[in-house]
């Protein structure tokens, strides 16, 4: 990993092996792992381009489920990993993830004969502005510029347009994250607003009500800054899994029984990494110039140490 400043000077640059013998950073592209995910299954078994729009739960306690298209569905068990905006979360009570007050731009950059950067996690921090970057395969350079914002502002679908409040965003910063976002193609880039949602205990909803229950960012919606949160879906679905292995087979209370075990012995990891990293996204957001300074040449330089920072990385979820 190097940290350094919007002016290109290096604060920080460090091994993870050195630093903590049990860390690894592996970055991978989001398509790819799905990709890789679903060929596993059997053929026709994923009916993609599926929007939910109804929800409903029948008198005898089976969930009925009415897609866009009109495709009615009778479901036994749902398993609702349909994202922050998961209308399975919204039918259960959940709130709406809550918006942290800065945005991100991201996007690939690709290189068909080969992007030229070492395998290295690039931070570059400024005033209330932040960007990074990291190579994710031999083609291709993963970026991103996260920028306070007091509301998330309208949507922008025009990728010329994207590109072009990304660039003017860093236009003095190092030249190396300007030209990766030069060689972003269109379809890569997105700008988001980034939310959270804290899962106060005796106040939030449970993650399952009866035979229905919630996966990933649909459950806890959390920002970025720890890079936990595709990270803490997949630690959701191996807990799932296992609790369910047995109760499947067995009467369809233990169904029940094993959904409400799945959210009890997750929320315990869950909840603080999702304080955690809202607390760690708005320290790194600081605009005030005395502020920055002192973490520039003092907190980042001199104080941090990577083994703490990165501790909460160390969960085993235990082979299924």
């Amino acid at each position: 990993m190097v940290v350094k400043s919007e002016d290109g000077t290096e604060m920080r640059s460090f091994k993870f092996k050195d630093e903590d013998e049990s860390q690894e950073v592996r970055a991978v592209e989001r398509r790819i792992l799905l990709e890789t995910l679903a060929n596993q299954l059997p053929q026709d078994a994923v009916q993609f381009s599926s929007k939910l729009a109804n929800v409903e739960r029948s008198e005898n306690g089976e969930i009925l489920l009415e897609l866009v298209n009109g495709t009615r569905l009778c479901a036994k068990v749902v398993i609702g990993c349909d994202g922050i905006r998961s209308s399975i979360a919204k039918w259960m009570g959940f709130s709406e993830p809550r918006y942290v007050g800065h945005c991100a731009f991201r996007g690939l950059g690709f290189y068909p004969e080969g992007q030229p950067y070492e395998p290295k996690v690039n931070y570059i921090y400024g005033r209330g502005l932040r960007a990074g970057y990291v190579p994710v395969s031999p083609t291709k350079v993963y970026w991103f510029i996260c920028f306070n914002r007091p509301s998330p502002g309208p949507k922008i679908s025009d990728p010329s347009v994207l590109k072009k409040q990304a660039k003017e965003l860093v236009r003095n910063w190092p030249s190396e994250l300007l030209s990766i976002i030069d060689l972003s193609p269109d379809d890569t880039i997105i700008r988001t607003p980034l939310v959270d949602r804290w899962l106060w205990p005796a106040i939030s909803p449970s993650a399952s009500d009866g035979k229905v229950v919630l996966v990933g960012d649909a459950w806890h919606p959390m920002t970025p800054n720890l890079g936990q949160g595709a990270c803490c879906a997949l630690e959701d679905a191996v807990v799932l899994a296992r609790k369910l292995a047995n109760a499947i087979k067995s009467e369809p209370a233990s169904v029940e029984s094993a959904l409400r075990s799945y959210g009890s012995e997750r929320w315990p990891r869950i909840f603080p990494l999702t304080i955690r990293a809202n607390i760690v996204g708005s320290a790194l957001q600081w605009e005030n110039p005395v502020v920055c300074s002192v973490r520039n040449n003092v907190i980042i330089p001199k104080i941090v140490r990577l083994g703490p920072l990165l501790e909460h990385t160390n969960f085993e979820c235990e082979p299924l």
